[in-house]
């Protein structure tokens, strides 16, 4: 695969460091094409292996693969709990509804038609003590 043919693949993907020229460590700038600055995932892994196998010190192991010590603890953090899947960055923002359950969302899709998102936020938070924003309402009633 050629580097440009592996950078399009990490675009796609999502992976792509976002400070290749930070890369310092030596197996990065040494010219051998499997190790590529780019890869986000890579440099973590390798800047994990740095300090845990090699013994690099945190702060350098950091510094060497374009992260800070704070970072380098987050994604040691990840990894130890999820292993490689843990070096994939999280989607950002929330990841759904915050205050609809099952319950909330069978009341919704349960109640008249005929009734207002208004209307019925209002009776969700007489029921269940949950204020919900009308528009809330409106989308969980959809199928």
């Amino acid at each position: 695969m050629s580097q440009e043919a592996r950078r399009e693949a990490l675009e796609a993907g999502g992976l792509v460091h976002v400070r290749p020229e930070a890369v310092t460590a030596a197996l990065f700038v040494g010219g051998d094409p499997f190790f590529f600055a780019l890869d986000k995932l890579q440099v973590k892994y390798e800047m994990l292996r740095a300090h845990v196998v090699d013994g690099s010190a945190v702060t350098a192991a950091a510094a060497a693969h374009g992260y800070s010590r704070a970072a380098f603890y987050l994604i040691a953090a990840a990894f130890e709990e999820r292993g490689m899947a843990g070096l994939v960055d999280e989607r950002p923002g929330r990841r759904g509804p915050v205050k609809l359950n099952e319950e909330i969302v069978g009341f919704l899709r349960a109640a008249d038609p005929a009734l207002s998102g208004a209307a019925l936020a209002a009776r969700v938070e007489q029921r269940f003590g949950v204020s919900l924003h009308r528009r809330t309402v409106e989308r969980a009633r959809r199928p």
